[in-house]
């Protein structure tokens, strides 16, 4: 796992075994909020990374989910243990509760053979979730964090925008891997997830950070946003 720093109040934990997945962390006077959880397994180096940084597992107050996919929820469970609280948007939160399981994604011919080249992994146990969010909600962090909500990779994708800090944390709509930036992949409906990769291009922000790879900054940013 690598610590990336990327705001002062902004750290990624990276995975480059899961196609550089991210975890992130956002400090708000020693109070943390992580995005996703990483894979099943995954609650010790994202402890050992906090520490690290100087931080205790107690100080997560909240872990948001961007979407209910294994690579994202698979260690909520154990984050909510150390006190933390589980949210994530209305139409994933059963999936994460174990009550429902992953609709498999409507795979593209291209995407087949990178489908099946997957090993599978254990599967997340059943987290808690402690609130279910919904479009157009503003969270206590990072000065407001506004939901929108991006159907497609999953039902109940979300992204994160604080316009404070003119960040925004798109989940898996957009990932940025070898410095290609491109919608996501392994899809329920990929026109949609492209539509709203188009959207979340449209807002005046300065950091973009993806579900997997490097945060879009700069010219990066600017010629994802077609600008």
């Amino acid at each position: 796992m690598e610590i990336v720093s990327i705001l002062p109040q902004l750290t990624a934990f990276r995975f480059s075994q899961v196609n550089d997945l991210n975890v992130y962390v956002w400090n708000d006077n020693g109070a943390l909020t992580l995005i996703d959880t990483g894979l099943p397994g995954s609650a010790s180096d994202i402890e050992k990374g906090l520490r690290s940084l100087g931080f205790t597992p107690e100080q997560v107050r909240r872990a948001i989910l961007t979407h209910a996919h294994d690579d994202h929820i698979g260690s909520a469970a154990d984050i909510a243990e150390w006190g933390a609280e589980i949210w994530v948007h209305h139409a994933d939160a059963d999936i994460v509760r174990g009550e429902r399981p992953q609709p498999a994604p409507v795979l593209r011919d291209w995407e087949l053979p990178i489908a099946e080249a997957l090993e599978p992994g254990p599967q997340p146990r059943p987290a808690p979730v402690h609130r279910e969010l919904h479009a157009g909600d503003v969270l206590d962090f990072g000065g407001g964090a506004e939901v929108l909500t991006v159907p497609g990779h999953t039902e109940g994708s979300l992204a994160l925008h604080l316009p404070t800090h003119r960040t925004l944390f798109t989940g898996d709509t957009v990932a940025n891997v070898r410095g290609i930036s491109m919608p996501g992949v392994f899809n329920l409906d990929s026109a949609a997830v492209e539509a709203a990769a188009h959207r979340l291009a449209e807002l005046d922000v300065d950091v973009v950070c993806v579900g997997h790879g490097t945060e879009l900054t700069g010219a990066a940013l600017r010629t994802w946003q077609g600008r």
